[in-house]
C-alpha cells in the first residue's frame, strides 16, 4: 500500500478515536497523549524528543525542509507512530488532522516530481518535541514540525496557546498522477479569492496594497510577529454584509483547524477586533495569478501567500501578536504567582 494511503488510514482511525474526547478538554487530552507517547520511547529516543520548557529551542520554529531537533516519525516503531499521531490529533480538530496528514503526504508527490533533484522528501520527516513535563494544570508545550507544518502548543494552567501555526502545500494543486485535483488548502485559497473578487472597484483599490504579490509571508518564521507602520488594506467597516460573511468563513476555516474550545477562543478574538480589522491583498485576483493576502487585527494576523512554482505553492500562518508560544498566558501566570 502506498505510504500516503497508510497515512490517511491512520489519520481516519485516530480522528474517530480522538474527536469526541478532544472536544471536551484539550489540555487533558494533550497531556494524556504526550504522556503515552513519551512512555513508549526508549531512553535514547526520549532524550531526542524532550527538552526543558525554558530552552531556546522552543521558539526555534520554521516551515522549510531542514534538519530539526526532536524525534522524527521515521525513527519510531509502528506503535510509537500511532501514539505520535494521537499527540498530533490532540491539538487539532478532525479537519485539522486531515489537513496535516494530507500535507505530509504531499512529500511523496514532490519526490515523484523532483526525482531526487531537490531536498530529501519524506512523509515521515516530521519531528515531535515535548517541552517541560506534560500535565493537566502545569506549564509545558509541544511542537510537531516538518516541511510545511509547524504546530506549536503551549499549555499554562489548563489554558492552551496554539500559535504560531503554519500550514503550507506544495503543490497547492496536484495536477498529474493518481491524486490529480487534490488541494490540501483549497478553502484558504478559494475563500480569499472570493472575497477580493466580491469587492467593488473602489473597495478593491483600497484592499490591493501592491499589484505584485509578495514572494512569501512577511512575518516569515520570526519568533515575534510584527508588521511595521499602520495597518493597510480595506477596513472591516467598509465591507458589505455579504463580504463580511465571506471574511467570516475564511477566518473560521483557519480557526477550525483546532478543537472546538480553541477554535471558539480564536473566533472570539475575531469578533472582538472587527472594528480594527483590515483585509489586504497583493498580486492578481484570478486563479493561477501569484497572490498574497492578510487579515490583520490588533490581536492576531493571518497571512497567506501563493507565488512560488508558478503560483502553485501555498504558505499560510496564524500569528498572535502577544500570544505566540503562550507568552501572554505565561505573563499572566508569572504576575499572579508572584503576588
Amino acid at each position: 500500500m502506498r505510504h500516503w494511503k497508510r497515512l490517511l488510514l491512520v489519520s481516519a482511525g485516530v480522528v474517530l478515536l480522538m474527536a469526541a474526547y478532544t472536544r471536551l478538554n484539550p489540555p487533558v487530552v494533550m497531556s494524556d497523549a504526550a504522556k503515552a507517547f513519551l512512555a513508549s520511547l526508549t531512553p535514547e529516543q526520549k532524550a531526542r524528543a524532550t527538552f526543558s520548557f525554558t530552552v531556546e529551542e522552543r521558539m526555534n520554529w520554521h516551515f522549510i525542509p531542514r534538519e530539526r531537533k526532536g524525534l522524527a516519525l521515521r525513527d519510531m516503531t509502528p506503535s510509537q507512530k500511532q501514539l505520535a499521531h494521537a499527540l498530533l490529533s490532540a491539538g487539532l480538530s478532525q479537519q485539522g488532522v486531515i489537513k496535516a496528514h494530507t500535507i505530509m503526504s504531499l512529500e511523496e508527490v514532490l519526490r515523484s516530481i523532483e526525482q531526487g533533484k531537490g531536498p530529501e522528501r519524506d512523509p515521515e520527516k516530521y519531528y515531535f518535541s515535548v517541552f517541560g513535563e506534560p500535565s493537566e494544570s502545569g506549564t509545558w508545550g509541544y511542537r510537531v514540525e516538518g516541511h510545511h507544518i509547524s504546530l506549536n502548543f503551549t499549555i499554562v494552567n489548563g489554558r492552551v496557546a496554539s500559535s504560531p501555526n503554519f500550514f503550507g502545500a506544495n503543490p497547492a494543486e496536484v495536477r498529474e498522477g493518481p491524486r490529480a485535483g487534490l488541494r490540501a488548502l483549497k478553502r484558504e485559497e478559494d475563500l480569499g479569492r472570493a472575497l477580493i473578487q466580491s469587492l467593488a472597484e473602489d473597495q478593491r483599490a483600497t484592499a490591493i496594497v501592491d499589484k505584485k504579490a509578495y514572494p512569501d509571508i512577511i512575518t516569515a518564521a520570526s519568533r515575534k510577529a510584527a508588521l511595521t507602520g499602520q495597518p493597510s488594506g480595506l477596513p472591516y467597516s467598509k465591507l458589505t454584509a455579504k463580504q463580511k460573511e465571506i471574511l467570516g468563513e475564511l477566518v473560521t476555516e483557519y480557526a477550525n483547524t483546532f478543537p472546538a474550545p480553541v477554535a471558539e477562543a480564536r473566533l472570539e478574538q475575531f469578533h472582538k477586533s472587527q472594528n480594527n480589522l483590515y483585509f489586504a491583498w497583493a498580486g492578481g485576483i484570478e486563479r493561477g495569478d501569484p497572490h498574497y493576502y492578510r487579515i490583520q487585527t490588533p490581536l492576531f494576523l493571518i497571512e497567506y501567500d501563493d507565488t512560488q512554482n508558478n503560483a502553485n505553492h501555498i504558505h499560510s500562518v496564524w500569528r498572535d501578536f502577544e500570544g505566540d508560544f503562550g507568552l501572554d498566558l505565561l505573563g499572566e501566570h508569572y504576575k499572579t504567582s508572584h503576588r
